[in-house]
C-alpha cells in the first residue's frame, strides 16, 4: 500500500469520516456514485469494487457487465456541503476489467492515454477552464414559456444584495474547501449568467476538477432555493454558456508555446499545435459540443465561434492567443473557445490535446491570424479568405465523427462507437419532436 493510501485511511479514521463516495463518469460525462463503508476502503484499494457496467451509459456491453472501480487516493476529498455530523468523503476512480487491466471504456482513462502520449513527446499539458452558467429561479419553464433568471444583471455588474453575490461567494469558498483553486469570479453577459474561472492546474485534474465544480455550483443553488444549469443556450436572444479552456504545453519548467521575438510570442510548437486543433475541429465537435442545444450556443451570435480560424484577441475566432503578460515567458498560452459547459472534459480535452499533438507531429503549418469579426462577413468574403465552418447541428457533427480515423484512434473503438450511438439516438428523438416553433408559426396558416 503506497503513502497516499495510507493518508487517505488514516484520515477517514481520524476525520470520522461515515460515507466514502467513489465518482466515475459515463460516456457523456454524467457523474455517477457509490458510497462504501469506510471498512471498505482499503479492501477497494487492493482489489477495486465490481459494479454492473452494462447498466452505466457507454460502460460496457451486456456480455462483459463486470467492471471494477478502482479508487484514486490523489482525489480524495472530505465534502464540506454533506456537513459535519456524518461526514462525507469523495474519490474519483479509473475502471478496470476484472483482470486488473483499464477499461477502454473509460473515458477518464481516455484523457489518461492521451497524456501519456504527450508525455512520450516531453510535453506536460496544463489548463484552466473559464466556465459559464446560468442561475434560474427554478428547472421549470415560467408563465411566458421561458426559464426565469434569478436576476437580469449584464456583465461585471455589481448588483448590491442580490442572490448572485451570495451564490459566488459561497460555491468559491467551497470549490477552495475542496482543493479546487478559483482564478476569477462574476456576472456575465446575460441575465442570471455567470462565470468562474479555475487555476491552470495539469489536464487529469482540471477534469476532475469540472466534474466536482458542477457538483458544487448545483449544490449551492439548491441550498439558496435557485437552480443552475449548465445547458448551452437556455435563451434564445442570450448568450450560451461556454467553457472556454487555455491549453499550454510545458518541457519540464519551460513553457513550448513560448518564443521571445516571434509573432505574439509563439513558439513553432504552439503554432503547429493550433493549426493541428483548427484542423480537426469539425471532427471533434460532436464531442466538445455534445447536445443538439450545443448548436443553438455556436450558431446563436453572443461570441460564441462557428468558424475555424484563430487571432490575437479575437473573440470571434475559435482559437485565442491571449497577451496578458507579453514579456513572461509561463503566461504563453492558446485559448480554445469552441467548448461549452455541459461537455465530458476528459473526452473534450482528450480530443482537443491529441489534435494539437498531432499537428506537432506533423508540422501541420498554420494559416495567417484574423483581426476583424469573421461572423460579421459575407458569406463570399468567407469563402475567399479560405474559412470554414464548424457543424451547424448535431446531426452533421456526428457524421464527420463516423468518418474520422482520427477520432476512432483517440476515443478507441468502444467509447468512439458508445458515444456515437448515444449521440444518434439524441438526434432520433429531436428528429421525430413537433416544436412549440413549429406550432406558433405554423398551425395557425397551414
Amino acid at each position: 500500500m503506497d503513502r497516499q493510501q495510507e493518508f487517505v485511511l488514516r484520515t477517514i479514521e481520524e476525520r470520522d469520516v461515515r460515507f466514502v463516495r467513489l465518482w466515475f463518469t459515463d460516456v457523456v460525462g454524467t457523474l455517477k456514485s457509490v458510497a462504501l463503508a469506510p471498512a471498505e476502503v482499503e479492501a477497494a484499494f487492493l482489489e477495486g469494487l465490481g459494479f454492473d457496467g452494462s447498466s452505466i451509459e457507454g460502460l460496457s456491453r451486456i456480455y462483459e457487465s463486470d467492471m471494477l472501480l478502482q479508487p484514486d487516493p490523489s482525489t480524495f476529498q472530505i465534502l464540506p456541503w454533506r456537513g459535519t455530523e456524518e461526514p462525507t468523503s469523495r474519490m474519483y476512480c479509473d475502471i478496470l476489467t476484472p483482470d486488473g487491466e483499464p477499461s477502454a471504456s473509460d473515458t477518464r482513462g481516455v484523457l489518461k492515454r492521451t497524456l501519456q502520449k504527450a508525455s512520450g513527446m516531453g510535453f506536460t499539458c496544463y489548463t484552466s477552464p473559464e466556465i459559464e452558467f446560468y442561475l434560474l429561479k427554478s428547472n421549470k419553464v415560467g408563465p411566458a414559456g421561458v426559464p426565469e433568471p434569478v436576476d437580469f444583471g449584464g456583465y461585471f455588474d455589481h448588483t448590491p444584495g442580490g442572490v448572485v453575490q451570495d451564490f459566488r461567494r459561497r460555491a468559491v469558498s467551497t470549490l477552495e474547501e475542496v482543493g479546487i483553486s478559483v482564478e476569477f469570479s462574476h456576472h456575465e453577459t446575460g441575465p442570471g449568467q455567470n462565470e468562474i474561472d479555475l487555476r491552470h492546474a495539469d489536464a487529469l485534474q482540471t477534469a476532475d476538477n469540472i466534474q466536482t465544480f458542477r457538483t458544487v455550483v448545483k449544490e449551492v443553488a439548491i441550498s439558496q432555493g435557485i437552480y443552475a444549469t449548465f445547458m448551452p443556450k437556455p435563451f434564445t436572444e442570450h448568450a450560451g454558456s461556454g467553457m472556454h479552456t487555455h491549453f499550454s504545453l510545458f518541457e519540464g519548467d519551460t513553457n513550448a508555446f513560448f518564443e521571445a521575438g516571434s509573432e505574439y510570442q509563439l513558439s513553432k510548437t504552439a503554432r503547429h499545435f493550433i493549426a493541428g486543433v483548427l484542423k480537426h475541429a469539425p471532427e471533434f465537435t460532436s464531442v466538445t459540443n455534445q447536445y443538439i442545444n450545443s448548436y443553438k450556443r455556436l450558431w446563436g451570435g453572443g461570441e460564441a465561434p462557428s468558424y475555424l480560424s484563430w487571432g490575437h484577441n479575437n473573440r470571434s475566432a475559435l482559437v485565442r492567443v491571449p497577451l496578458y503578460k507579453p514579456n513572461k515567458m509561463q503566461s504563453a498560452r492558446i485559448e480554445y473557445r469552441g467548448i461549452d459547459s455541459a461537455a465530458n472534459p476528459y473526452l473534450a480535452y482528450a480530443v482537443i490535446l491529441a489534435a494539437g499533438l498531432k499537428g506537432i507531429e506533423e508540422e501541420y503549418p498554420l494559416s495567417p491570424a484574423e483581426s476583424e469579426d469573421i461572423a460579421a462577413m459575407t458569406s463570399s468574403e468567407r469563402r475567399a479568405l479560405g474559412y470554414s465552418a464548424l457543424p451547424s447541428s448535431l446531426d452533421e457533427a456526428i457524421r464527420i465523427t463516423e468518418d474520422s480515423e482520427f477520432m476512432a484512434e483517440i476515443l478507441g473503438e468502444q467509447v468512439f462507437e458508445q458515444f456515437l450511438r448515444n449521440k444518434r439516438d439524441n438526434w432520433k428523438e429531436y428528429r421525430a419532436q413537433v416544436t412549440p416553433y413549429e406550432l406558433h408559426k405554423d398551425l395557425g396558416i397551414l
